[in-house]
């Protein structure tokens, strides 16, 4: 086991309360292993790969839990030997190359500065690594890209440059946060195809955070799911997308648009948004957006519990002690659940058409009314 992640939980102080952005998150990545974690935006994805990297801004902290790598407990390490760990053995892509990379500094300096800083080489035989690196990681020409500045660049040529500076000293870990955020897919593909043959020829374990799901298809082992900073289900790639378990896990795969659907239907969309993480409501907090939402699941918190194989928090799989169904009745909940998605999805259509037309024609006779005001 590379990382063990149990428990954790992460708070932000704020004036009106506390912000639990991460609430009794547990997953464990092996070595050469791809660990996606997906979820919405303010599903508190990116904060527990900071919580793991110790760099959360202040006032977030730590509330609770543990942090093993390679069996050594994260959360008892100094600043001096996080700051040794950190980009040694574990490396981070962050989320937007170009506020990552400093725009005063040419990139080859600042791939040079990270190699120096955890090993004792020589500027000449630094620079000779970082060219390596961007030849690594696909930069045309690096003998002459490793003067550039990062505004000379692309996107994806950012997003490679700081792949090669993760990559600067062999990390066993890395953890990409949206790596191909803002790219287009030509780049994505060769982005996520560079982080596969990586993991091939090093061995590294990744921790690919993501909201997307066709990255996940094409690149994870494994997949967690998170929704208001919990765990709602984990279980193997493809045992996720031929069945997933969770009503949230099967909302955002029926998002996805398909081309052997029916073009008669809206795509389905799940209603609501995500709540205010002050004013969470009692019980599941997926309650509110839930086509199967039962009178259990407004009371009370479901538990993830081991179910065919799998991690699921849902009533569906479990009864109000926690304790896992029988088959036969699970699968008559998740057929319900499906039917659920599939109702609701012609009559949220139905209903979105109906308050667009009374907007538009609420506008209309604002407009008119304007009009006739400036005659």
């Amino acid at each position: 086991m590379l990382l063990s992640v149990k428990n954790l939980s992460t708070e932000f102080p704020v004036k009106k309360g506390i912000v639990r952005a991460v609430e009794d998150v547990s997953f464990d990545v092996d070595a050469g292993e791809i660990l996606a974690i997906v979820g919405e935006s303010g599903s508190g994805k990116s904060v527990t790969s900071l919580s793991v990297m110790g760099l959360l801004a202040e006032p977030g902290r730590v509330a609770a839990g543990s942090m093993e790598f390679e069996g050594r407990d994260l959360a008892t390490l100094s600043e001096k030997d996080y700051r040794e760990l950190r980009g040694n053995d574990m490396a981070m892509i962050f989320q937007e190359p170009m506020t990552s990379l400093n725009p005063v500094y040419r990139v080859g300096k600042q791939i040079v500065e990270a190699i120096r800083t955890h090993e004792k080489v020589s500027k000449k035989e630094a620079r000779e690594r970082a060219i390596d690196l961007l030849r690594k990681v696909g930069i045309p020409s690096p003998e002459k890209r490793i003067d550039d500045y990062p505004h000379q660049m692309s996107g994806g040529m950012r997003q490679r440059v700081m792949i090669a500076m993760a990559l600067a000293c062999n990390p066993k870990l890395l953890i990409a946060d949206e790596p191909t955020t803002a790219l287009d897919v030509t780049i994505q593909a060769q982005i996520l195809d560079l982080l596969r043959r990586l993991r091939d020829d090093t061995g590294m374990a990744v921790l690919l955070i993501t909201h997307d799901l066709g990255v996940v298809s094409e690149t994870a082992d494994r997949v967690v799911v998170m929704y208001c900073g919990q765990v709602v289900e984990e279980a193997e790639v493809r045992a996720l997308f031929d069945h997933p378990m969770h009503p949230y896990t099967l909302g955002l795969l029926k998002s996805i648009p398909r081309l052997e659907d029916d073009d008669t239907k809206r795509l389905y969309m799940i209603k609501g948004m995500v709540p205010n993480p002050l004013e969470m409501p009692p019980g599941c907090h997926f309650s509110d957006r839930c086509d199967s939402c039962m009178d259990i699941c407004r009371t009370q918190m479901p538990k993830l519990v081991d179910a065919g194989g799998r991690k699921v928090r849902c009533f569906l799989y479990e009864d109000a002690d926690g304790h896992v169904k029988s088959d036969a009745a699970i699968a008559e909940a998740e057929a319900e659940a499906v039917a659920d998605a599939e109702a609701a999805r012609e009559v949220e259509t139905a209903e979105a058409l109906l308050a667009g037309e009374e907007i538009r024609e609420a506008e209309l006779e604002e407009l008119g009314k304007d009009e006739e005001g400036i005659r």
